[in-house]
């Protein structure tokens, strides 16, 4: 039996039931991930909190997707990558570039590869960036105050990730024609 189990509306604690509700809405479901994280109020609410503050950013759509994607495979996120996947695709993302950063590589869009850069490199250098990593971003086009929008998109997608390898949640139906597997070494 798994120690985290997937919480529905009437099982999740009175605390977690109204982020469900709303995921639902969103959703048409209950994101397993969610399920999963929905055993602690404390994790679920700051993570939805987070989202919400994320996708009312100056990022459009598909660059937060891109973001996401690009999260979920730097931090081997299997259930994330296969969900943003989905998600990236259905706000625009060239098929192309979503690939791409499925593989591991920067998409061919100059902003959606300036953003994917950004985000593997607050990753893998745990936040340390070097100005030349910020002014790559800035010649770009993109903003100071994008860089700090970028920061909120990985913590919140660490929230995601993190659980997603602790508690590994079934891959839904509708994103199985988008599994991933971290890439053998």
């Amino acid at each position: 039996m798994s120690h985290f189990p997937a919480h529905t509306i009437e099982s999740a604690p009175a605390q977690s039931k109204p982020v469900l509700e709303q995921l639902q809405q969103v959703f048409g479901m209950i994101p397993n991930i969610a399920a999963k994280m929905a055993a602690s109020p404390v994790l679920i609410n700051g993570f939805i909190g987070l989202f919400e503050r994320v996708h009312s950013s100056s990022l459009t759509e598909p660059q937060i997707q891109t973001l996401l994607l690009t999260n979920a495979v730097t931090n081997a996120s299997e259930w994330a990558v296969a969900f943003h996947t989905a998600l990236a695709l259905k706000q625009g993302v060239h098929p192309a570039d979503v690939d791409a950063i499925r593989r591991g590589i920067l998409p061919d869009d100059p902003g959606l590869a300036a953003l994917s850069m950004l985000a593997r490199t607050l990753i893998e250098k745990r936040g340390r960036l070097a100005i030349s990593d910020q002014n790559r971003f800035f010649e770009a086009g993109y903003s100071s105050e994008q860089i700090l929008e970028v920061i909120a998109v990985v913590a919140a997608s660490t929230i995601t990730n993190y659980t997603g390898s602790v508690t590994q949640p079934a891959l839904e139906a509708p994103f199985e024609e988008f599994v991933w597997h971290v890439p053998a070494p």
